[in-house]
């Protein structure tokens, strides 16, 4: 059986442990290649996820992206759009997208009802893409379609509170904040202006 999941390192380990059954089913019952309501309603109301990224040799990086609720949109049946914002200027995430487009994306919730969603698929950035007029404070916007969508079991997640979300974050209306280490003698003179943005 093909599988959108697995590769010759899992199933080995599988066999050694003997969840060949299980990770078939697994596979067989949750897995998807389109987004259900739910999935659309859960991925738009996050306010943070995890991507995960590699460079052309395979070598990983994951970081963390977040803005208030809707800053992700799930904008076809397999496809997702989020934007870029104002960083560090290393360009590791997108780096890495430039020249391997395969990607992971990890969606919790940590506080109401614990949840999680995984989405694996192929990644591009997209200049001049419209949704740049909608969404305050996008550079870019990157554009990803699934190849494979699934729920993971919660049981690990702690119950966290939110208590305030971070001043950082773009919103409509409201000029940017400097982080403080951009300030700082060892980087104010490298920082580059800001890309003009939809205010």
């Amino acid at each position: 059986m093909t599988s959108l999941l697995y590769h010759d390192g899992n199933r080995a380990l599988q066999d050694e442990f003997g969840s060949t059954a299980l990770a078939e089913r697994m596979e067989e019952k949750i897995v998807r290649t389109a987004f259900t309501p739910d999935d659309k309603t859960f991925i738009e109301s996050a306010i943070y996820f995890f991507l995960a990224t590699a460079d052309a040799q395979g070598r990983p990086d994951c970081s963390f992206k977040g803005s208030p609720e809707g800053f992700v949109r799930v904008t076809g049946p397999a496809e997702l759009a989020f934007p870029d914002y104002d960083g560090n200027g290393m360009y590791k995430s997108l780096g890495n997208l430039d020249v391997n487009p395969h990607v992971g994306l990890l969606f919790i919730a940590m506080h109401g009802t614990p949840r999680r969603l995984r989405i694996n698929g192929e990644a591009r950035i997209v200049r001049g893409d419209p949704l740049l007029q909608e969404i305050p404070g996008a550079q870019l916007i990157v554009r990803l379609q699934a190849r494979a969508i699934f729920p993971n079991c919660p049981r690990y997640i702690p119950t966290l509170t939110l208590t305030e979300p971070s001043p950082y974050t773009p919103a409509k209306g409201k000029p940017p904040i400097e982080p403080t280490w951009k300030q700082s003698d060892r980087f104010k003179d490298v920082i580059p202006p800001r890309l003009p943005t939809a205010p």
